[in-house]
């Protein structure tokens, strides 16, 4: 069995950070999200921009998504800490770098970044190696999901206040559960004190798709079997409207791949744009 210490996230987080590094270094400025910091922490082969992943026109679709959900998010987190909420919890984390790229805002937060065993214990290794270090405002949280370990219980043990408004953040996961299970999570954060505001991304059927995307979606279909991890669950904006409410949150908004895309790349002269495919589910308590 491989050490937790040197065993890697998986190949959606990687490919996740790296994306977000190639936006900087081959994508002309205005940079959406400027985030090298994931490539550091990857620190991968020297080749790895001539990965099949990486090609920078068959996926800059896929690229420019990811910066641009991220920039959603950070630009939500900046607004609700203006407005006094001081916890943020990431659920399924990743390779986030948001604590140390922008720790102006992030250390006027108790961050809480939730994610498998392995990944926090790689995370935290690798941001010691660094330097960057682990301040008390950032919580790394291990969950171990496969073990059916309560992430909420995990979550207040490292200090989470269920009394305090909270921005919750989940993207990139909702695709690998079933909806039911989804439907359990909705409830449970519906019961966060007011004010709280979650922020999830899903996945929308592929007849929702524009005609250009549904190949890329096909592929990143195949792609998620191929490593284990198929994507299970797809929703229309309605039924995952539905969803939030049902929950009993007291308000849920849809927000569009395409606003995101005329919110962020709209005056852009490189065609850069991201592809359709993710949306937003914005609900408060």
């Amino acid at each position: 069995m491989a050490d937790e210490q040197t065993e890697v996230p998986d190949s959606t987080a990687v490919r996740t950070a790296l994306w977000r590094a190639m936006h900087v270094q081959i994508d002309p400025p205005p940079h959406v999200l400027e985030d090298e910091i994931g490539l550091r922490l990857v620190a991968p082969d020297p080749d790895w921009r001539s990965r099949p992943d990486m090609d920078p026109v068959g996926t800059s679709g896929f690229r420019a998504s990811m910066v641009a959900r991220a920039r959603f998010i950070e630009d939500l987190v900046a607004e609700r800490a203006d407005q006094g909420v001081v916890q943020y919890v990431l659920l399924g984390a990743g390779l986030d770098t948001f604590a140390q790229r922008r720790p102006e805002i992030a250390s006027r937060l108790t961050t809480f970044e939730i994610d498998q065993p392995s990944t926090q214990a790689w995370k935290r290794q690798r941001l010691t190696d660094l330097g960057l270090g682990v301040p008390d405002w950032l919580r790394l949280v291990p969950v171990d999901f496969e073990a059916n370990q309560s992430w909420w219980e995990q979550l207040v043990a490292a200090g989470f206040d269920p009394d305090r408004p909270a921005v919750v953040a989940s993207t990139g996961v909702s695709m690998y559960l079933t909806k039911e299970t989804t439907a359990a999570t909705l409830r449970q954060l519906s019961a966060l004190a007011p004010g709280s505001t979650l922020a999830m991304t899903f996945l929308l059927p592929t007849d929702l798709l524009a005609d250009a995307d549904r190949s890329g979606l096909q592929a990143s279909q195949k792609g998620a079997r191929a490593a284990g991890t198929p994507f299970v669950s797809f929703y229309t904006p309605q039924e995952m409207l539905a969803l939030a409410r049902e929950a009993g949150f007291q308000d849920a908004q849809h927000v569009s791949g395409t606003t995101l895309a005329d919110r962020y790349f709209a005056d852009r002269t490189d065609g850069l744009r991201p592809s359709s495919g993710e949306d937003f589910l914005i609900a408060t308590t």
